[in-house]
C-alpha cells in the first residue's frame, strides 16, 4: 500500500519595497499553511529605534562606532500577543511593536540597515530563525542574502502613491496621524536609499516571482500566494 508522502517543508522569502503590504500578506500566508512568521524589516526597526532612544542618530548620520560597541546588548525576539495572538516585536524584553512603526523611526531605518554589520547580525539571526524551515520571513534581501536557496521566492511591488496611501490608512487606524505628501517623500527617500545601498541592495532575485499588486485586493493576493505555494510544494514532492 503506497504511504502518501508528507508535504515538503519550505523557506518563503518575500522582498519588495516598502509598504508593498509584504508583512500583511507574509502573515496571511503563514498562518494559512500553518507556518512561521518572522518579520524581519521589524528586526531593523528595533535596532533604529535603540539608535534614537541612545542617541546615536543625528540628522541621517549614525553614530557607526559607538552603535558597534552596543550591537551585543541589543537583543531582539518575537512573542505572540495575548490578547489579540499577533506577533509582537520585543526590544530587550519590552514591547516595542508600536514604537517601531512610527514615524520616526521609519524616517530613519534605511540609513541604520544600510550598515553593514547591523545587516552582518541581523541576517545571522534571520538564517539561525529559518534552520527548520517551515518559515515565511518578509524583508528586502531574503531571497537574495538571507536565504538565496529559498524554495519559493516573492518580489512585491507597487507604486509609490498606493503604497503611502496604504502606510497613511494603517497609521490612522491606529490612531497616530500623518501628513500624505510627508509619507511619499518618506517612501521614495527610503526606495532610493535601499536600492542603492552597498551592502544587500533591494533587487528582485533571478528566480523570484514578481507580484504587482498595486491593484489587487488582500484577498487576491493571498490567493495569489498560496496558489504559487501550492505550485512549489507540488514540484517538490
Amino acid at each position: 500500500m503506497l504511504m502518501n508522502k508528507p508535504e515538503p517543508r519550505i523557506i518563503i522569502a518575500v522582498d519588495g519595497f516598502s509598504s508593498c503590504g509584504k508583512s500583511t500578506m507574509a502573515k496571511a500566508l503563514a498562518r494559512n499553511i500553518g507556518y512561521i512568521y518572522i518579520d524581519s524589516g521589524a528586526m531593523y526597526r528595533a535596532v533604529t529605534l535603540y539608535c534614537l532612544d541612545h542617541g546615536l542618530i543625528d540628522g541621517d548620520t549614525v553614530d557607526t562606532d559607538t552603535l558597534r560597541s552596543l550591537m551585543d546588548d541589543i537583543q531582539i525576539d518575537f512573542r505572540p500577543d495575548p490578547e489579540t495572538g499577533m506577533t509582537h516585536t520585543f526590544l530587550n524584553g519590552i514591547d516595542v511593536e508600536r514604537e517601531i512603526r512610527s514615524m520616526r523611526v521609519s524616517d530613519k531605518v534605511s540609513p541604520v540597515s544600510a550598515i553593514p554589520f547591523v545587516r552582518t547580525a541581523m541576517v545571522a539571526a534571520q538564517q539561525k530563525m529559518g534552520g527548520r524551515k517551515g518559515i515565511v520571513m518578509d524583508g528586502r534581501d531574503i531571497g537574495t542574502t538571507v536565504f538565496p536557496h529559498a524554495e519559493l521566492k516573492i518580489f512585491v511591488t507597487a507604486s509609490a502613491e498606493t503604497r503611502a496611501q496604504r502606510r497613511v490608512d494603517e497609521l490612522r487606524a491606529k490612531g497616530i496621524d500623518v501628513d500624505f505628501d510627508e509619507v511619499v517623500a518618506n517612501i521614495n527617500k527610503r526606495d532610493h536609499i535601499d536600492q542603492t545601498r552597498k551592502e544587500s541592495p533591494l533587487r528582485k532575485a533571478d528566480d523570484a516571482i514578481e507580484l504587482d499588486n498595486s491593484h489587487m485586493t488582500i484577498a487576491e493576493q493571498d490567493a495569489w500566494l498560496m496558489t504559487r505555494y501550492k505550485e512549489t510544494v507540488k514540484k517538490l514532492r
